[in-house]
């Protein structure tokens, strides 16, 4: 009887530990990889008064979007985030994450959105995230202000939080899996690798426009997703020996990289500033959609 009764209760130990097993493996899978050092290294850019000046304020311009729209996602436990999202056409997995400028969600990054979209032939849904809560700097006193008072985490619970949103789409609307692929300039060229870091178990490939690049060897392990690395040769911050040291420890780590350089400033894509290079922006750009067709769509 003894026996029996402790039987039963060894049984009934085993019974409940496995549903508990079950629904531990059966939860979303935890974001381990946290926004870290390359942002924070990018980000001390803006006590440098030669980088600053570096970024005239924008010129002015108003977008009429034809396709998207501004909406909020929410953050479970936090503000929701804001973002430009524009839908595809027909139900489908594939999101492209598209990171501002250390402008913040103008219209030109809105612009940029509804070109990409475009060229993927409505195909695809893409959402640009907004990294500073609703602001947007008209002046470069006022982006140096925003881009210092980055919080990495909400930044990171921003991410997750769009990404868990995007495949619950992906799921219920196209039955079809996440396949993200991530984009930004400059400070969002940053985001971009650190996005595909954090949402790393989605993301197919990743484009980062004169970004701050990792250099932890034990991060870049852990990359999955192909990366595309377009910088300016007259850079002084995300120089070519920046790009060809993370090219060197990609291709250690045997990872896929592709890095492009061009004779022109920082911020050579960005039509709002005086060192936009048009020849090297629409190269660059051909270069991206080719990439990003190749190892996304």
């Amino acid at each position: 009887m003894i026996f029996s009764k402790n039987y039963l209760f060894l049984s009934l130990i085993a019974v409940f530990t496995g549903i508990g097993s079950y629904f531990i493996s059966s939860s979303e899978p935890e974001f381990e990889n946290t926004a870290c050092c390359a942002v924070d290294e990018f980000a001390k850019f803006t006590t440098d008064k030669e980088f600053v000046n570096k970024h005239p304020n924008p010129i002015a311009f108003d977008f009429t979007p034809q396709y998207g729209e501004m909406t909020q996602i929410e953050v479970k436990g936090e503000e929701d985030a804001n973002v430009f999202m524009v839908k595809s056409k027909k139900p489908t997995g594939k999101y492209l994450f598209v990171f501002h400028e250390w402008w913040g969600m103008n219209d030109y990054v809105k612009q940029e959105v509804e070109k990409y979209y475009e060229d993927f032939g409505q195909k695809v849904n893409i959402i640009a995230i907004d990294l500073y809560d609703g602001n947007v700097a008209t002046t470069r006193e006022n982006a140096q202000k925003y881009m210092q008072g980055m919080d990495n985490k909400r930044a990171k619970s921003i991410i997750e939080a769009i990404t868990k949103y995007a495949k619950i789409k992906a799921t219920e609307e196209a039955s079809e899996p996440l396949q993200l692929a991530t984009i930004g300039w400059c400070f969002g060229g940053g985001w971009s690798l650190q996005s595909s870091l954090i949402s790393n178990e989605y993301t197919k490939a990743t484009v980062m426009y004169y970004g701050m690049p990792e250099k932890d060897t034990a991060r870049i392990k852990i990359i999955k997703a192909p990366v595309l690395g377009i910088y300016a040769n007259k850079d002084k911050w995300i120089t070519p020996q920046v790009m060809k040291d993370f090219e060197k420890s990609m291709k250690e780590a045997d990872k896929t990289i592709t890095i492009l350089g061009y004779e022109a400033e920082h911020a050579f894509a960005n039509p709002s500033s005086p060192a936009y290079n048009e020849t090297a922006a629409k190269e660059a750009r051909k270069k991206t959609i080719k990439f990003l067709k190749k190892n996304w769509l």
